[in-house]
């Protein structure tokens, strides 16, 4: 089974060494997304600002990859602080439904002003 990277409209082409998507198979993976715009900037505002940049930026990534947020399987979430986990949330449903992907969240220390990076495996239904 081969790989294939993808760099997806609309999302900042990164600058370090990375690909934001790599399809291999039936199987979508995105790397990190931070709230960064189109113009490679982080979004203005606190959590739910950037959780709502973060997951737009995936979701484009898992689209590039020609399958939907209905198809995430797994989310992997670091948060600079846990205690921002409730805005965290209330963003989170706004792009996922019941049953929802499995999730990790976690505090983590990311780059100055970045509050969340958000990660996500999609699969193909078979």
């Amino acid at each position: 089974m081969g790989r294939n990277a993808i760099q997806p409209e609309g999302l900042a082409t990164p600058k370090p060494p990375y690909s934001p998507v790599v399809v291999a198979g039936d199987t979508v993976y995105t790397a990190g997304q931070i709230a960064n715009g189109p113009d490679g900037n982080l979004v203005e505002g606190g959590i739910v600002e950037q959780t709502r940049q973060a997951l737009q930026n995936v979701r484009t990534c898992v689209e590039a990859g020609g399958l939907t947020m209905g198809d995430v399987v797994k989310v992997n979430a670091y948060l600079a602080d846990l205690g921002e986990f409730p805005g965290y949330n209330q963003v989170y449903v706004e792009f996922f439904d019941a049953p929802y992907p499995a999730r990790t969240s976690v505090q983590a220390g990311l780059p100055a002003g970045v509050l969340v990076e958000i990660e996500a495996v999609a699969r193909r239904s078979s």
